[in-house]
């Protein structure tokens, strides 16, 4: 169903102030809930906090007063939407629990949108790092199953498997390979553009959880795997985040952030089967509609420019939708890449880089010994203690080298054959 928002009648911005008891719903059901609807929440709770976080920057550079006062109430909003999000998390699901459902999200939203992005320097770029948190998942399925004995293939629902991939001791590189080439706004496809948008914003929500919530953590052995993991979403944010357009204003920012936010709302209204939290993202579909139409007319205002310069066509691509498994794409995307790595603005194969690349230098720096590397203790010490490795998978790993249940691989996609 096409859905263009710039043709919809935005509401009043003063409308969508609410207060206290409209702001706090009833969480889900942890025990009952789709998979899906989950990864759905923090999708759109990092998605707020960029938009959030976007309107900081954006006023803490803009010298106008008046400008600055139309992004503050923007924000208000935002922040507004994200505290309603954040707290459809249940009380009752612990931390790792919740990093389950963080890691599936990066897992099955990189996959979806890989599938259908037609730029291929970013398909290339969401491939790569789609193995890495796939592999980040399998390290904290394993922990939550030592320390808690709670399976994450329950909480993943059937939708994602639970095993290695390139392994996170792999995946530690030099900042300098992390950096890609920007899209070019003019000629990219408005996916392209989402999608890059999307990800981005996916992506640094994660590397902020890790951030904050390592310290909360009950164990040091979940600690440290929080940290080094963090690490690599740090990577990753940079990775995502240079494909941005650097080109554009602030303004032209401003307006792709709410249409991406429009695009959102939509694509997890129309998909929705809880109810209730169905009839949150049709509210916030509102809102942000109005906040688009806003931006509109601050584009007009101080640039002197229509919309059609910066969205040709409001019509919505191919919406994004949570509803099929994409344990196929990640079994084909782990097949066929596994032995990459970055070099600068690009991949290659290991063993094609040069023995003093700046990849083996950093790597070996970081993981000096390796019986100190957190994400290779996880699966050594859950070893140890059942016997093998914790997995959900289908069928055999399509990787050889990562079959054995008995060991943990640290070399692959590290150290040349």
């Amino acid at each position: 169903m096409s859905f263009n928002p710039l043709k919809e009648k935005p509401v009043d911005l003063f409308s969508t102030l609410i207060n206290w008891k409209t702001m706090y719903h009833k969480s889900y059901d942890k025990n009952n809930v789709d998979p899906y609807t989950k990864t759905r929440i923090i999708l759109m709770n990092g998605t707020e906090f960029e938009a959030v976080w976007f309107g900081h920057n954006f006023s803490r550079h803009c010298n106008n007063n008046d400008l600055r006062r139309d992004l503050a109430l923007a924000r208000r909003i935002e922040q507004q939407q994200q505290k309603e999000i954040a707290c459809l998390k249940p009380i009752n699901e612990n931390i790792l629990e919740t990093t389950i459902s963080y890691e599936q999200l990066a897992v099955d939203l990189t996959a979806l949108l890989a599938k259908k992005e037609p730029d291929n320097n970013v398909k290339k770029a969401l491939n790569f790092a789609l193995l890495e948190d796939f592999d980040h998942l399998y390290r904290y399925a394993d922990l939550l199953d030592l320390e808690f004995g709670i399976k994450a293939e329950k909480l993943v629902g059937g939708y994602t498997e639970i095993m290695p991939a390139r392994p996170t001791i792999a995946h530690h590189r030099h900042p300098y390979d992390d950096i890609r080439y920007h899209i070019d706004g003019n000629a990219s496809d408005m996916i392209t553009k989402l999608n890059v948008n999307i990800i981005t914003a996916a992506e640094q929500q994660t590397m902020n959880y890790y951030m904050n919530v390592a310290g909360f953590y009950s164990s040091d052995l979940g600690r440290k795997l929080y940290q080094e993991i963090g690490m690599v979403e740090e990577q990753h944010v940079s990775s995502y985040g240079s494909l941005i357009d650097t080109t554009n204003t602030l303004i032209e920012c401003l307006i792709m952030h709410e249409y991406t936010e429009c695009y959102l709302y939509y694509s997890c209204y129309m998909d929705e089967t809880d109810k209730n939290i169905k009839a949150i993202w049709e509210k916030h579909l509102i809102e942000e509609i109005a906040m688009l139409h806003k931006a509109k007319e601050l584009l007009q205002k101080y640039e002197g420019r229509d919309i059609e310069e910066v969205i040709p066509n409001g019509e919505f691509p191919e919406l994004l939708s949570f509803k099929e498994s994409n344990i196929d794409y990640v079994r084909t995307v782990l097949k066929d890449t596994v032995n990459l790595t970055a070099k600068k603005e690009d991949y290659t194969e290991l063993n094609k880089l040069n023995d003093n690349a700046d990849f083996f230098m950093y790597n070996g720096k970081v993981n000096n010994k390796e019986e100190e590397v957190p994400s290779h203790n996880i699966i050594n010490k859950y070893i140890a203690e059942k016997g093998s490795d914790y997995r959900y998978e289908l069928k055999e790993n399509p990787i050889i080298e990562l079959r054995d249940r008995k060991t943990d691989n640290t070399k692959l996609g590290r150290c040349k054959a």
